[in-house]
């Protein structure tokens, strides 16, 4: 009974004095904000057709569909170019600032919001890939995402060192002007009956902006240490949870998968990776896909073992050595379905899905390499600069007072 009553006060401690998985959550930010910068910026020049007011799914079709299943996007609000051209923007801009890190808290919100706006203006665009970004922005908003590898860390850091040395360090006025016009729009959009339907994305609006507000207030005016505890426990078993909700939430992709396929005659024959090898829409390469299909043993092993993989995969994660293995196979397989099949975004969100499993030292390694990276490529952008500079210095004044050209003169 003791060692049970220690394993269960140790568990709640591990839960409740940290934010689990910082790299973890880290990962899964850059990787999705990368997966929908990069398809927003590729889409680029087919936004109209695809999002805009005057696409094939038009904004009447639109506006019957939200009526139906209440689903939050912004781009109902108006039919107005105007008004799609600065939700695309505004959906890239949160993209960039959520991936560098910048105010995560708020960016996770306003990339939420981008996301959702988009995707349920016009529900038939996206390749799959679309579904796991749906489910894991709405996730991302509950974590503490921006521990490691972010600008809101560098800033911490650099407050923390101004402290130790005896330094003020002044006060956040950036957070506070931002919260301020952000509760402006949602007081606004609220009002005027924008956020009717679905409760959901409201409730975690007016959540977010409330506890940030209480959050800023205890953090200033609390006169002892105690509520600042407080808000950080309930902070960390919220990060917690949704960290727990995104790995359970990639198990069930591959677990629903894997069991599907199973049911499938094509799966159960060892032939169903070689039909999507030979559609049109799928061969953006067709010497790569020809080469992979014509034999008929790595058609048979890619299929089964494609199988195998998703069905046992949420059955590994209390091996570790296992499960690295095939998180190792799901990965490669996922970046060679970018390449033979043409889907790469598809891909990147997966692979982004799978970096909640990765080992917690492996993604230090590879930030220590990032790191280093970095560093060598300043050092020599600094020499570059230096070298520019020594070359385009100009000599000094020829007068006799100056040595270096006081032999210069007339007849030299």
């Amino acid at each position: 009974m003791n060692r049970f009553s220690l394993a269960i006060s140790s568990g709640i401690a591990r839960i409740t004095e940290s934010a689990l998985g910082p790299y973890q959550t880290a990962v899964i930010r850059i990787g999705f904000t990368a997966t929908w910068l990069l398809f927003l910026l590729r889409e680029f020049p087919h936004r109209q057709e695809m999002y805009g007011p005057d696409g094939t799914w038009d904004f009447d079709l639109a506006q019957q569909l939200i009526g139906t299943n209440g689903a939050f996007t912004a781009l109902i609000w108006s039919s107005s170019q105007v008004w799609f051209e600065s939700v695309y923007a505004f959906a890239v801009l949160t993209s960039v600032l959520l991936l560098l890190g910048w105010r995560t808290r708020t960016m996770s919100v306003l990339f939420m919001v981008g996301v959702l706006s988009l995707q349920n203006r016009s529900v038939f665009m996206g390749d799959g890939g679309d579904n796991v970004l749906h489910l894991m922005c709405v996730y991302l908003v509950f974590t503490r995402c921006g521990q490691v590898w972010s600008l809101d860390e560098r800033r911490a850091g650099r407050a923390r060192e101004a402290r130790v040395r005896g330094e003020r360090v002044a006060p956040d006025r950036v957070g506070p002007a931002l919260w301020g016009v952000l509760g402006f729009a949602l007081v606004a959009v609220t009002v005027a009956g924008r956020l009717d339907g679905d409760l959901t994305v409201p409730v975690i609006l007016w959540a977010v902006w409330l506890g940030q507000a209480v959050w800023w207030i205890v953090d200033r005016r609390a006169r002892t240490a105690q509520p600042r505890i407080l808000l950080d426990v309930v902070g960390n078993v919220v990060h917690n949870g949704a960290l727990l909700v995104i790995m359970a939430e990639a198990c069930l992709i591959y677990a629903t998968a894997g069991w599907y396929k199973i049911q499938g005659s094509r799966w159960q024959d060892g032939t169903a990776v070689y039909y999507p090898l030979h559609l049109d829409y799928f061969s953006p390469w067709p010497a790569l896909a020809d080469l992979l299909s014509s034999s008929g043993t790595m058609v048979m092993l890619i299929t089964y073992g494609t199988v195998i993989v998703q069905v046992a995969f949420p059955f590994t994660l209390f091996n570790r050595r296992v499960k690295n293995v095939l998180l190792t196979a799901m990965i490669t397989e996922h970046a060679v379905i970018a390449v033979v099949l043409g889907l790469p975004f598809f891909s990147l969100a997966m692979i982004a899905a799978d970096a909640v499993f990765l080992p917690t030292p492996f993604l230090r390694r590879l930030g220590d390499w990032g790191a280093r990276a970095r560093d060598g490529l300043s050092r020599r952008l600094s020499r570059l600069v230096r070298r520019g500079d020594h070359r385009t210095a100009l000599p000094g004044p020829r007068t006799p007072e100056n040595p270096e050209h006081a032999h210069v003169g007339f007849g030299a």
